[in-house]
């Protein structure tokens, strides 16, 4: 029997929700707020497995020879070295001989075609290939790296970012996407956040459910859907330090409660494949892991679609110490479950020996045959293996794609900081504003708009700041210095932007990280600065007097204590892609409000790093989790005796235009039964609602996040001082007030116990509908042994 996972959304939406009119298209891109557990299982995506698909696939098992099996266990990125010293011959020979299933980094309709006709054409059974590629966050369209695109709290605008990546891949032959990345990431050191949705299980599975639709379409069949995969599988996120492709320990109990439900909800949404990680849980690499891909995903989970590896991550179980030759490492991730090894070749050298010595089964070998050859024909490759090179160049940057991508781009940004001068706050700006001082190595560079991973997007396709702007006030009132590049930066450079901060009416600093080089995968940062000469370009333009706007790109939050106590605005800005410039102008002179809300902690210090929200309460807690506010200021308490414990802006966190009130939390019953939960947990039942008055306090219209959290006490394992278990944008008018209500499932009240075992106990339950991780106010119910 399959294990559940412990998602919940419990909404009813009031009003309207996420709406967004783009340029145009009047292009809505509303998600449906009300997710509830219940509505995500009926949703789930289209099954893998079919009694049409079964019968081909075991048709075509019968006739393969074992050397042709193995084949479809390959995969080479187009393009790698062969010759006698790799053990390969040409691409096109095997390709011929049956003797790959897959390649990778091919890209584009005619080279993928041609490629293809090889294997259709020319090899025995006629078995297509199957082209993979990073489309991370767009293929040619370029969208907010994925961290900024789970900030948006959006994931109808996720999936619509999705559903054109897969419009643009599959045009350029490319029908697997090595995508989404649903790694739990707490720790900013660590690169790879910025291609993720944060360190939250519950909106992490949200994320990635959206991501696989958005790719997969309602048919998986269909010639411009791809199929999605879920990595890196698991734990990759927890890397020790923070430190790329580091080892992770996890308990059990954490792997399930925390790390594996945004695989679970992937595999709900039914992506295709999944993808194993570069780093060992617990002592055992996770590419040769038989408890997380076996026991789990494929017994547990009854995945039907295959397993891939990471990059060499097969080959890499001799680094790691758990096989001394190439043979054993082959054997090892086959038998834990990996059906289709990248790149390290140590299938294909080695797996015909492994079966004919016995050391694997022909059994074990048609099952991950099977799994293969099972996604190909859902996919439909086998009837249409061939993109279409008429079709290719007018699917890229489409007028309704790049309104997609400004709307995902509006949405991402986050304001942190928006301090009043003079009474009034500094955002959003005047569009009478006399001058522009607009500053920083990252104003006037479009390429960094694009993040890591930035697919086939192109410089050329992005609108960078400084040209938004220009086109909005005109070059006479831009006064540009970039102060020196993003690492290096002479006198004359400072000297030259504060020039021009001081003959400005305001200052408009664009600074940040490197978006290529030092986001993403090898990217880890001991620490969490402004790298160069960065800060002192801030300080020396804040010395000036004059209003100063800082916009940050990044892939993590950056630990800037000065700039978020002496500079009035800040924005956080991640990378946000190709509408990079048009978003940013509209948010910054109000056009359009900043809605989004950090899908992180953000730490004041590295040496609070990892920090999260949903942390366990300790024996000496530094403060009550239910009035955080209220300080234990007390000695021996756990916190730091040269830092505040606190994060500089909590998980949820994000500022408006105007402000809103949260009322009391009210919960509609006092007690609820076990024995009601349990009944109610199958059919994901509600069990009570939750509700909070919510007012706009300020003179514009706007929109706010409304946050549920949970906690729970008196249990067989500590749980932590909260977790979101729902969320929904609401927007009012200034003045307006409005009852927000939650319906309350089972499934927020279930989950991982003391013996690993899923479901409810009695507990005493505290509820918060707030604005974010830190603040609301609390209600409490008891869950109950039995009916009094």
């Amino acid at each position: 029997m399959k294990s559940r996972s412990p998602l919940l959304a419990a909404v009813n939406v009031h009003g309207p929700l996420w709406l967004v009119l783009l340029a145009a298209f009047a292009f809505a891109v509303a998600p449906a707020c009300a997710q509830t557990a219940a509505t995500r299982t009926a949703s789930r995506g289209q099954a893998l497995e079919s009694p049409a698909i079964e019968k081909r696939v075991n048709a075509l098992l019968a006739q393969m020879t074992l050397e042709e099996k193995i084949g479809q266990l390959v995969q080479y990125s187009a393009g790698q070295a062969t010759g006698p010293t790799s053990g390969r011959t040409d691409d096109k020979d095997m390709i011929a001989k049956g003797q790959v299933g897959s390649l990778f980094n091919a890209t584009g309709a005619r080279e993928t075609n041609a490629l293809q006709r090889i294997a259709v054409e020319k090899s025995r059974l006629h078995i297509p290939l199957i082209f993979g590629l990073d489309v991370i966050h767009g293929y040619r369209t370029t969208f907010p790296i994925p961290l900024g695109l789970a900030a948006t709290w959006n994931p109808e605008v996720v999936q619509q970012a999705a559903r054109v990546a897969a419009q643009e891949a599959s045009a350029g032959g490319v029908r697997w996407t090595f995508s989404p990345m649903v790694d739990i990431a707490r720790d900013a050191r660590w690169g790879r956040m910025s291609e993720g949705s944060g360190e939250d299980p519950f909106l992490g599975s949200l994320m990635a459910k959206a991501y696989v639709r958005g790719y997969q379409g309602e048919r998986l069949n269909d010639t411009d859907s791809i199929a999605a995969c879920a990595k890196h599988y698991v734990g990759y996120g927890a890397a020790e330090a923070g430190r790329d492709y580091n080892s992770t320990e996890i308990s059990e109990h954490s792997l399930r409660e925390y790390y594996l439900p945004p695989f679970h909800a992937a595999e709900e949404a039914g992506t295709a494949t999944f993808m194993t990680a570069f780093n060992a849980i617990n002592g055992i690499p996770a590419s040769a892991n038989p408890f997380t891909v076996r026991k789990i995903l494929k017994n547990e989970w009854a995945f039907k679609g295959f397993v891939v590896s990471d990059w060499t991550s097969v080959s890499e179980l001799m680094a790691h110490g758990i096989a001394i030759d190439g043979a054993t490492a082959a054997r090892k991730a086959f038998l834990a479950g990996v059906d289709m090894d990248m790149v390290s070749n140590l299938y294909h050298a080695h797996m015909l020996e492994l079966v004919k010595s016995g050391q694997v089964r022909q059994s074990e070998i048609d099952d991950a045959v099977r799994r293969i050859l099972r996604v190909k024909f859902a996919l439909g490759l086998f009837d249409h293996p061939y993109a279409d090179e008429s079709r290719e160049s007018s699917a890229y940057l489409r007028p309704e794609s790049i309104a997609v991508a400004k709307a995902a781009g509006t949405q991402s940004l986050v304001l942190l900081r928006n301090e009043p001068i003079a009474g009034a706050p500094v955002l959003p700006l005047a569009s009478t504003v006399g001058s522009v001082a607009l500053l920083g190595p990252l104003a006037d560079d479009a390429g960094n708009m694009l993040g890591s991973w930035g697919g086939l997007g192109r410089a050329d396709d992005a609108i960078s700041l400084r040209k938004a702007l220009t086109e909005k006030l005109g070059e006479a009132r831009i006064h540009f210095a970039p102060g020196g590049s993003i690492l290096h930066s002479s006198d004359a450079d400072l000297d030259a932007a504060v020039a021009a901060a001081q003959s400005s009416d305001v200052a408009v600093l664009a600074l940040g990280e490197d978006g290529p080089t030092m986001t993403g995968e090898a990217a880890s940062r001991a620490s969490l600065g402004l790298p160069g000469r960065q800060q002192e370009l801030l300080q020396k333009v804040a010395a000036t007097g004059k209003p100063v706007v800082l916009i940050l790109f990044s892939g993590r939050p950056l630990t800037l204590p000065w700039a978020f106590e002496h500079v009035p605005a800040v924005i956080a800005a991640w990378f946000p892609g190709v509408q990079a410039g048009n978003a940013l102008s509209d948010v910054l002179f109000g056009a359009a409000a900043p809605t989004g809300h950090l899908p992180l902690t953000w730490p004041r210090a590295v040496g609070q790093e990892p920090l999260y929200y949903n942390a366990l309460n300790t024996g000496r807690p530094a403060a009550d989790p239910a009035h955080p506010a209220e300080a234990n200021e007390t000695k021996y308490v756990s916190k730091y005796i040269d830092e505040p414990y606190t994060p500089q802006f909590p998980f949820g966190f994000g500022l408006t235009y105007t402000t809103f009130s949260y009322g009391a939390t009210k919960v509609s019953a006092d007690t609820v039964s076990v024995a009601t939960l349990r009944q109610a947990l199958p059919a994901h039942g509600k069990v009570l609602t939750v509700s909070a008055d919510l007012k706009n306090t300020g003179s514009r219209a706007g929109q706010t996040v409304a946050q549920l959290y949970v906690r729970l006490d008196g249990t067989s394992i500590a749980m932590p001082i909260r977790m979101l278990k729902g969320f929904q944008a609401v927007t009012l008018a200034p003045g307006e007030s409005r009852t927000v209500t939650f319906d309350l499932t089972a499934d927020a009240l279930a989950f991982w116990g003391a013996e690993n075992t899923y479901g409810v106990e009695p507990a005493r339950v505290t509820v918060w509908i707030a604005p974010n991780s830190a603040e609301g106010q609390s209600v409490n119910f008891d869950i109950i042994a039995a009916k009094r």
